[in-house]
C-alpha cells in the first residue's frame, strides 16, 4: 500500500480493485488544562495593566512629559554613540584576539589567553572605575623613544576625556567576549574547507574572506547580536568613570531634582526598549540572510513533475514520513 500524505488525507486506493477506501480521520487532542492556564495568564496580565494604569506612583503624565524631553533625548543619543563606538572597536579587537588564540605561535596565543583571562575574570564596573582613575596612575601621556626625552607630553586628564575613557573601557571588556564568539564561529567551519581553498591556489586572506568567514557568520551573528544589546544596557555603568551624560545617569539626575524617581526610570526603560527592539529586528534579518542554504533543501519541482507523469502520484516532500511510489495500475485488470 502506498504510504503518502495524500492517501492518508483522501483515502487509500486499492491497486487490485481500483476502489477508494476511507482514510484515517485524525481527531485533534483536547488540552483543557493548557487552555485554562492561558486564560489565567491573560487575566493576570490584564489585572497588572489595569493596576499600573491607576497606581499614582507610576505618574504616567510625568512619563509623557519627560519622555521626549531634550535632556533625555540627548542622553539617549549619547548612549547610542557609546554603544556603536565601543562595539566597532570591540569587534575589530575581538577578531584580532580570536586569530591570535588560533595562532600556532605559543607566545601569541598565550598573550591573547591572558587578555581574555583578565577582562573576562573581572567585573566591568571595576574595570570602568579603574579607567576613571587612569589620570591618577599616569599623569602624562609621553610620545617618543624609550629612555629619551619625550617628543610630546600631554596631561592624561586633558588628552582623555570621560567620554573617550568610557568607550575604551567598554570596548576592551567587550573585545574579550567577542574574541570567543569569533573563535567559536571560525572553528565551526570544517577544516576541509580551508584545505580545498588552499588546493585551489587561494591565499590565506582570500580563504578567510571568501570561504571561512561567510560560513562562520551564521554561528557568530546570534551571540554577537546579543552582545550588542548587552552593550547598550552596560552603558548605564559608565557612571563609575564617572561619565554622567548617558541615559540612565541623566534620568537619575533629573529625578534627584524633581523627586519623580519611578517615572524617570520608566522613561529610561522605554528608550532602552526602543533601541533594543531595533537591534533585535536587525539581528533577525542578519541571521536570516546568513542562514541561507542551511537546513532542508527545496524540492526539485521538475523531478517531482517527472515522477508524477510516470506514476500518477506526486510525492509529498517534507511530510516527515517515508514515501513509497508505486507504478500505475490498470483498474480493470482485476476484472479479467
Amino acid at each position: 500500500m502506498t504510504d503518502t500524505a495524500a492517501e492518508r488525507s483522501a483515502g487509500n486506493t486499492s491497486p487490485n480493485t481500483g476502489k477508494t477506501e476511507p482514510g484515517i480521520k485524525a481527531i485533534r487532542l483536547r488540552h483543557p488544562w493548557r487552555n485554562a492556564f492561558a486564560v489565567v495568564l491573560l487575566l493576570i496580565v490584564a489585572l497588572f495593566i489595569t493596576d499600573a494604569a491607576m497606581r499614582p506612583a507610576y505618574d504616567w503624565p510625568a512619563v509623557g512629559k519627560y519622555l521626549f524631553d531634550q535632556r533625555i533625548s540627548q542622553a539617549a543619543f549619547i548612549t547610542l554613540q557609546l554603544t556603536v563606538y565601543s562595539m566597532v572597536i570591540a569587534i575589530i579587537l575581538g577578531v584580532t584576539l580570536a586569530i591570535m588564540r588560533l595562532s600556532p605561535n605559543a607566545v601569541v596565543a598565550s598573550i591573547a589567553w591572558v587578555y581574555l583571562w583578565i577582562f573576562r575574570g573581572t567585573p566591568v564596573y571595576v574595570q570602568l572605575a579603574f579607567w576613571g582613575l587612569i589620570g591618577t596612575i599616569y599623569q602624562t601621556i609621553d610620545i617618543g623613544l624609550p629612555f629619551t626625552d619625550p617628543w610630546v607630553s600631554l596631561p592624561t586628564r586633558v588628552a582623555l576625556s570621560a567620554f573617550i575613557l568610557a568607550i575604551v573601557g567598554l570596548a576592551l571588556n567587550e573585545a574579550a567576549y567577542m574574541a570567543e564568539i569569533v573563535r567559536a564561529g571560525l572553528l565551526s567551519v570544517d577544516s576541509g574547507q580551508e584545505e580545498a581553498a588552499t588546493a585551489l591556489g587561494m591565499s590565506w586572506f582570500q580563504t578567510m574572506v571568501r570561504v571561512i568567514v561567510p560560513q562562520s557568520m551564521r554561528v557568530i551573528i546570534p551571540p554577537a547580536g546579543n552582545e550588542v544589546i548587552s552593550m547598550l544596557k552596560t552603558t548605564s555603568l559608565v557612571t563609575a568613570i564617572p561619565f554622567t551624560l548617558e541615559l540612565y545617569t541623566r534620568s537619575r539626575d533629573i529625578a534627584a531634582v524633581t523627586f519623580e524617581t519611578v517615572p524617570m526610570l520608566i522613561v529610561a526603560s522605554i528608550w532602552y526598549l526602543f533601541f533594543t527592539s531595533i537591534l533585535m529586528v536587525g539581528q533577525y534579518f542578519l541571521e536570516k540572510r546568513f542562514a541561507r542554504g542551511i537546513g532542508d533543501r527545496r524540492p526539485d519541482k521538475k523531478a517531482d513533475d517527472a515522477t508524477a507523469s510516470l506514476t500518477g502520484v506526486t510525492p509529498v516532500v517534507g511530510s516527515g514520513q517515508p514515501t513509497v511510489v508505486l507504478p500505475p495500475t490498470d483498474p480493470h485488470k482485476g476484472d479479467h
